[in-house]
């Protein structure tokens, strides 16, 4: 299994963006799904994004229209663009192949 570390979180005000980085210490070419969860204080975790080994995609509807998810195979990353941030989408942000996790990067937008 790969190892998946997660950063590019922090501060944000509303209306801001971050985009988050997930990199694995292996190919990520021959894995089906990769996703981009998250957890609030005092809430399950939820699904935010998930893409493909074919680069399909699919959004949480809290988050469609404002965050994208990608990959980039050669560079075994995946990354989440969060765009127009709102204060309910602070939480810790943890980057999954459904088979392992990374350590999560907290993002917090406040004024």
């Amino acid at each position: 299994q790969v190892q998946l570390v997660e950063s590019g979180g922090g501060l944000v005000q509303p209306g801001g963006s971050l985009r988050l980085s997930c990199a694995a210490s292996g190919s990520i070419f021959s894995i089906n799904r990769m996703a981009w969860y998250r957890q609030a204080p005092g809430k399950q975790r939820e699904l935010v994004a998930v893409i493909t080994s074919g680069g399909n995609t699919n959004y949480a509807d809290s988050v469609k229209g404002r965050f994208t998810i990608s990959r980039d195979n050669a560079r075994n990353t995946v990354y989440l663009q969060m765009n127009s941030l709102k204060p309910e989408d602070t939480a810790v942000y943890y980057c999954s192949t459904f088979a392992s996790w990374g350590q999560g990067t907290q993002v917090t937008v406040s004024s």
